[in-house]
């Protein structure tokens, strides 16, 4: 008695059914997890304080950045709003000197010139930037 076939088939693994699997993992792991957004920052705002400066506290050096994005330095406005224009004036008013400089920004000036003047400072060693604020209004 012969229990042998005579047509041996090779065995298979049926692999559609495995991918089907990791396919549906795979989706329950990328709506499970949490992603990392590195775009979100928390941001703590500054906060102005209400006691005025004494005399030696202040600031001799103050830059202002009107709303039109011009500069003035030390309440003598540019001749216009070039950066080199800008680092000309602040490197005349400080001469060799880097105490604190003051950067007194119209609310309504462009985030630019604000960096720019920020920038032009810190690069001509002005350790010290102060940002002039004003306290808020009591609300009744």
């Amino acid at each position: 008695m012969n229990l042998r076939p005579k047509h041996r088939e090779d065995p298979e693994i049926n692999l559609i059914s495995l991918i089907d699997v990791l396919l549906v993992l795979l989706v329950f792991f990328m709506v499970s997890s949490t992603f990392q957004q590195e775009g979100r920052m928390t941001v703590r705002l500054p906060q102005a304080n209400e006691a005025p400066l004494s005399a030696s506290q202040q600031t001799r050096l103050t830059v202002t950045v009107t709303a039109e994005g011009s500069y003035r330095v030390n309440e003598r406005t540019l001749i216009n709003t070039s950066p080199d224009t800008l680092r000309a004036a602040l490197l005349k008013e400080a001469g060799s000197s880097r105490g604190p400089l003051t950067i007194r920004a119209d609310a309504r000036a462009t985030h630019q010139s604000v960096v720019t003047a920020m920038d032009i400072a810190g690069r001509l060693g002005f350790a010290q930037l102060n940002i002039a604020t004003i306290a808020p209004e009591a609300v009744p």
